[in-house]
């Protein structure tokens, strides 16, 4: 899930102080300037944003509400630039993890976990969400309420609707966003977030706070932007109805046995963790594993890299945002806010990322020689990781899916030799 305002729970030198700390890691929303809007792209804006008025005011939105919001609404070049916009490199996971999980963010986590504990705890009591979990999500999305965003949510929305990439979706949100301020707990101006929507503490969506956002400091109101109460019980309230098992951990590092079947290192393959045991999956620390329903092993780098095996939990964590790499950030910090340890495997740091283009090359080098990796998109999903396995054992190499250099290079030498 992805205003700068005032905490109500917060010492302003605390908030600096964790600005400082962790280094503007949130979604600050900043970026180069863009170019404005020609007077053309202005004209039509203002033109759809007339017509999407009429659509409001038959679902019910008050005129009030409308002159207050869609009225005001910009253009935002630079939203669309920020939603077009896709890095040269995609980072490699420990890279991701170093950023997310910084020993900054666990100390700074550790501190609001204190600070806010009567917050967390209620909330751990009345939804059966860990403290730690809430308090992971509340550091990765916002710097822990440092860095909420800058851009106004009706403006981003609006915009990204006009745009028309992803309009039904952007319509959905900006139609939830109206009915927000037409409610009348939070006013108008005060609905500040990221260039895509995403608002508060914990980064709500507009549809999400409809849904599951709570007033939990008994004020009246559903303020995810100044009441850590109300923010922290929203995030649990949110978990706790996606499916979270309070009898449950998000998962475990484990080590895999010599000859275990990489081709099954997916989210698809569940079973219990005892039937994971019974193969020669173990702990890192001896013990026996966490007692699990349909638990998966994942490997984020290959056979060179740690090894989880995740449950229930971690897919509930999806729901709040689907990038496994985000949903492993968010457990592996929450494990150490809790006084616990890192991953103890090391990740293979030595191997050069792919370019989004060399991944490209390499999908369309597995179709060629008739491995089926998906459509070329750069993108390394699970239909490219089962194109890479089938090459891997087709080679004698062990099938564990992950994109190397090494693999590429082998790739387009097989394929120029043998174009088929």
């Amino acid at each position: 899930m992805r205003s700068i305002a005032r905490h109500r729970t917060h010492a302003p030198a605390l908030v600096l102080m964790l600005a400082a700390l962790l280094g503007g890691a949130g979604s600050t929303g900043f970026c180069a300037p863009a170019e404005a809007p020609t007077a053309e792209q202005t004209d039509d804006f203002s033109a759809w944003l007339a017509t999407f008025a009429k659509e409001a005011r038959q679902a019910g939105i008050r005129q009030s509400t409308l002159d207050a919001t869609l009225a005001k609404a910009r253009l935002l070049p630079q939203v669309l630039e920020l939603d077009r916009a896709q890095p040269e490199f995609v980072r490699p996971i420990w890279t991701y993890l170093d950023g997310a999980v910084s020993t900054q963010r666990i100390l700074a986590g550790k501190a609001q976990r204190q600070l806010h504990a009567r917050a967390l705890d209620s909330a751990t009591e009345r939804y059966g969400v860990p403290a730690s979990i809430v308090t992971a999500i509340w550091g990765i999305e916002s710097s822990y309420g440092t860095h909420f965003g800058s851009f106004r949510t009706v403006d981003a929305l609006a915009t990204l609707a006009w745009d028309g990439r992803r309009r039904d979706w952007a319509r959905g949100e900006l139609m939830a966003a109206l009915t927000i301020a037409d409610q009348g707990q939070i006013p108008a101006a005060s609905l500040v977030g990221s260039w895509a929507g995403a608002m508060g503490h914990t980064q709500f969506l507009p549809s999400v706070y409809l849904k599951y956002a709570v007033d939990a400091d008994g004020d009246g109101k559903r303020d995810i932007w100044a009441s850590v109460p109300d923010a922290v019980a929203s995030t649990a309230n949110f978990l706790a109805q996606s499916g979270w098992r309070p009898s449950e951990p998000w998962g475990a590092e484990v080590r895999l046995p010599a000859s275990f079947d990489y081709s099954r290192t997916e989210l698809s393959v569940r079973q219990d963790s005892d039937a994971w045991a019974a193969e020669g999956v173990r702990s890192m620390d001896g013990k026996p594993l966490p007692a699990m329903r349909d638990a998966s092993i994942l490997t984020p780098a290959g056979r060179l890299g740690p090894a989880v095996m995740v449950g229930n939990n971690f897919r509930v964590l999806l729901r709040y945002n689907s990038s496994t790499n985000y949903a492993l950030a968010v457990s592996l910090l929450a494990r150490q806010i809790d006084g616990g340890p890192a991953l103890l495997a090391p990740w293979p740091r030595q191997l050069k990322p792919l370019a989004r283009g060399e991944i490209e090359a390499m999908q369309l080098a597995l179709n060629r020689l008739g491995m089926d990796a998906g459509e070329p998109d750069g993108v390394v999903g699970p239909a490219t990781r089962a194109g890479l396995r089938r090459y891997q054992a087709s080679t004698g190499q062990t099938p564990d899916g992950y994109p190397t250099q090494e693999l590429l290079q082998r790739l387009l030498q097989q394929t120029e030799a043998d174009p088929r």
